[in-house]
């Protein structure tokens, strides 16, 4: 694609199964620990870039409104990334569009810079392969380094200081398994954004909790146990994992002095009716990211009870059904 250009791409979000929380190195945006992931059908982003020499500055629409400053600022010094390989100084005018609440915890800045970097990198002229390309989306985002990948997704967070071995790459899974999974997304109070960023609770978590680095020794052995869960097609294994990594990544949170809690009343009402279901024998297993919705691991036979189950919760202002979903791509 020539540059000036314009690229349209679409990517979805992904929730971690294995949590993502802190960095080794801030700058480079490198995970202090691995992740796994699935990445999401509906939670959706649609991002347009046009690089142009006669723009004087970047420029962002967000959900057809102008970008806060400093939502604009930070997509800028990712941008210029995307010029420093490309060899332009061009600024560059971006359009896109959230398909479900953003900044509210459901991984939208993951399908944002992962739609970004696709098309970014295109409307610059560049063509980089899937390694180099979550990379790129890892820098504005780490969780947006998986939404790279459709399925089931593998975050390595590296060993080298440049972080060029910090990067995501899909995992192997029969086909008909993958295909049989459900995320029941239990969305609570609205969509509202959050109280506080990812970003500086990460931060404010690893420096004051006294359970971050319990936490953080937990991840190797839940990587293993639900990559051994895939290889044998076992969800319960995997369910009992996913919950068991969100629980300890929010008691790490909860732990913080002051105190990070995303959770609401709904949450904890979410999460017992999850317990209950579970009791009657359906596969379900609950997990949250930095925000009060409540996401449930399940299968195809019992998304549609678990996801009734979730409608009678009070609090719980809406639900859906997700699949599993495909990589960042081209629209």
């Amino acid at each position: 694609m020539t540059l000036g250009a314009p690229a349209t791409a679409r990517a979805c979000a992904n929730i971690a199964l294995v949590k993502y929380w802190g960095k080794r190195d801030a700058a480079l945006n490198l995970p202090a620990a691995g992740s796994l992931s699935l990445t999401l059908d509906a939670l959706t982003t649609v991002t347009t870039v046009r690089f142009d020499g006669a723009l004087a500055a970047d420029s962002m629409r967000l959900g057809g409104a102008e970008a806060s400053a400093a939502v604009l600022a930070r997509t800028s010094a990712w941008l210029d990334g995307v010029r420093a390989l490309a060899g332009t100084d061009w600024r560059a005018a971006i359009d896109t569009v959230n398909h479900f609440p953003t900044a509210s915890g459901l991984a939208s800045s993951a399908s944002g810079f992962a739609a970004l970097a696709v098309a970014a990198t295109a409307a610059a002229g560049l063509t980089l392969d899937d390694a180099a390309c979550s990379r790129l989306a890892r820098i504005g985002s780490g969780s947006a380094a998986r939404s790279i990948h459709g399925g089931l997704v593998r975050m390595h967070a590296g060993t080298r200081a440049d972080g060029d071995d910090a990067f995501a790459v899909p995992v192997e899974a029969a086909a008909d398994f993958v295909a049989s999974l459900r995320m029941v997304i239990a969305e609570v109070g609205g969509g509202a954004p959050k109280t506080h960023g990812s970003r500086d609770a990460m931060e404010h978590c690893a420096a004051t909790s006294p359970l971050y680095a319990g936490w953080l020794a937990s991840v190797p052995g839940d990587l293993a146990n639900a990559e051994a869960a895939i290889a044998r097609r076992d969800l319960e294994a995997l369910g009992t994992v996913t919950e068991a990594s969100a629980l300890a990544m929010h008691a790490a949170a909860i732990a913080s002095r002051p105190t990070i809690l995303y959770w609401q009343p709904a949450t904890l009402a979410a999460m017992a009716a999850v317990r209950a279901l579970r009791g009657a024998g359906r596969a379900a297993w609950a997990t949250m990211d930095a925000g009060p919705h409540v996401k449930v691991l399940t299968s195809s036979v019992d998304a549609d009870a678990v996801a009734a189950a979730m409608r009678d919760v009070p609090g719980v202002t809406a639900v859906a059904i997700a699949r599993s979903g495909p990589g960042a791509e081209l629209a």
